[in-house]
């Protein structure tokens, strides 16, 4: 069984909300922007739990790549991608950060019925989740998308 099949990227609503606008515009791949050589390393698969105040996996997408690489240089090749709206803007959300991860992804999909925080620690028998996302076989993620459905 696929233990790394899907990663769960904690996201901010701001940065769901503007993945959201993007969708809506017909923008088909996007970008999420992350300090350092952050995770999803390996993985088919994005679930993304939208962060308090909101609590739920709202929905999913299919990992392009996670491109780490010098900040400027990555920006450069994928800022069209992200929600990020200027270089300015870059700069100062990743600060002195000389690395950063853009975790490309496609065909986003909000989900239908989001899977609210206690439902998620029920699946997956936690008391609580990594702050940092972790990632799910195959089975665990094929449950959570048919509950979104």
């Amino acid at each position: 069984m696929n233990t790394r099949y899907a990663f769960v990227l904690m996201i901010q609503p701001k940065w769901w909300n503007g993945f959201l606008h993007r969708l809506r515009q017909g923008k088909l791949t996007h970008s999420y922007v992350q300090h350092g050589v952050a995770p999803p390393r390996d993985a088919s698969l994005l679930l993304f739990y939208v962060t308090k105040p909101v609590g739920e996996v709202a929905g999913y997408a299919e990992l392009i790549e996670r491109k780490v690489g010098d900040a400027d240089e990555v920006w450069k090749e994928h800022s069209e991608e992200s929600v990020l709206s200027s270089k300015k803007e870059f700069d100062e959300f990743i600060g002195n950060v000389q690395k950063v991860s853009f975790v490309r992804f496609r065909n986003l999909h909000q989900a239908a019925t989001p899977i609210a925080l206690d439902n998620v620690l029920m699946l997956l028998g936690l008391k609580r989740l990594s702050r940092k996302g972790f990632y799910l076989s195959k089975d665990i993620a094929d449950k959570m998308l048919a509950i979104m459905e």
